[in-house]
């Protein structure tokens, strides 16, 4: 028997609970959501950029709200990862400070620079410096939930920043999708949890394709562009597995050539395409042909399809399901997916 197929034991892996925070995912989406339509906030007269500041789970966000927009959202919208904006941020730009602690050091200097740009800033978070900062200039701030991992508080930090673009009017009205979304979300939830087997559970056999390998993850350069990266994040994050991304097309431009050496190596590799009704029809047949070739050098290749009607029920639908791969790949490692000594280990020495 597997032991994705033996509760008792993945629970003595698991002491801090990550799994009650993925299944619960549904409740946390569905208030997230009732959060996003109530944002109220002054908008901009002169908007020409937005700009996602902010790091890991808090900037995860950002991705997933900018390809689910994708040309319904007139203005470039940038996610920047870095201590320092870009250099376009200037009056005619809306910075969105995004940290879930509050306490994040790269994203508190972004809001430093966007205050000498002269940006309006709209801050997301759950408390911490960047709450204080906020409140001390007068900036918006969307308050979120605390407590949790930042990884496992997607659902907050998405749609809050959904719900704030909406409340600036750059966006239609975002209602019918967060129900979609949320009541498939539901369905997946029943799905995939642990309760269910292995032989009935995708979440568990992927995982179980995956274990004992290097995942490598590949997307559509469109929608699943945020799921491909998540992917890799929630692999790395949660089951401490080594895990890279890329999308579509651009990967047949350059790492498809790097599928031939070393060999023995890349036999260690398991391949997850994520694939998505909207993709290209070109994009679709370079999925098609991508996989013959990784077949004959990968030691596994899987693929995975969106679910849903809109883009955002579709991108969750994708991204929820690497959530539960990642646990049950976790538990396979026989590791706690909660624990992250080694970003603690950084956080200690960077400020001491």
């Amino acid at each position: 028997m597997s032991l994705l197929d033996q509760p008792q034991k993945c629970s003595t892996l698991d002491p801090r609970d990550m799994r009650s925070l993925i299944e619960s995912f549904p409740k946390q989406f569905s208030a997230a959501a009732d959060m996003a339509l109530s944002i109220r906030i002054p908008s901009p007269k002169s908007a020409r950029s937005l700009v996602v500041a902010g790091l890991g789970g808090s900037a995860i966000g950002g991705d997933v709200v900018r390809s689910v927009l994708g040309k319904s959202l007139r203005l470039p919208l940038f996610v920047s990862r870095d201590y320092k904006l870009p250099a376009f941020v200037d009056a005619g730009s809306v910075v969105f400070a995004c940290s879930y602690s509050g306490n994040t050091e790269e994203t508190l200097s972004a809001y430093d620079e966007a205050l000498q740009a002269h940006a309006a800033i709209i801050c997301i978070t759950s408390g911490g410096r960047l709450a204080e900062r906020a409140k001390t200039d007068s900036k918006p701030l969307i308050s979120i939930p605390g407590g949790m991992p930042p990884r496992a508080a997607l659902g907050y930090s998405a749609l809050a920043l959904l719900g704030s673009i909406q409340a600036l009017g750059l966006i239609p009205d975002v209602r019918s999708d967060l129900e979609e979304a949320a009541a498939l979300i539901e369905n997946l939830a029943q799905r995939y949890r642990l309760e269910v087997p292995l032989e009935q559970n995708p979440a568990k056999k992927i995982a179980s394709r995956l274990f004992g390998k290097i995942a490598a993850i590949y997307g559509g350069s469109g929608l699943l562009a945020c799921a491909a990266a998540r992917w890799r994040g929630q692999i790395e994050e949660n089951a401490k597995n080594l895990a890279l991304h890329h999308v579509l097309p651009e990967m047949n431009h350059n790492e498809i050539l790097g599928w031939e050496f070393p060999a023995a190596a890349l036999r260690q590799l398991g391949v997850v395409l994520l694939q998505d009704k909207g993709d290209h029809p070109q994009v679709r047949r370079r999925f098609d042909l991508t996989k013959q070739i990784l077949a004959q050098a990968a030691g596994d290749v899987q693929e995975v399809w969106s679910e849903g009607h809109s883009p955002l029920a579709r991108a969750f639908s994708v991204i929820y399901l690497g959530d539960f791969v990642s646990l049950y790949l976790a538990f396979l490692n026989g590791v706690d997916p909660t624990r992250i000594d080694a970003i603690d280990y950084l956080k200690r020495e960077l400020s001491s």
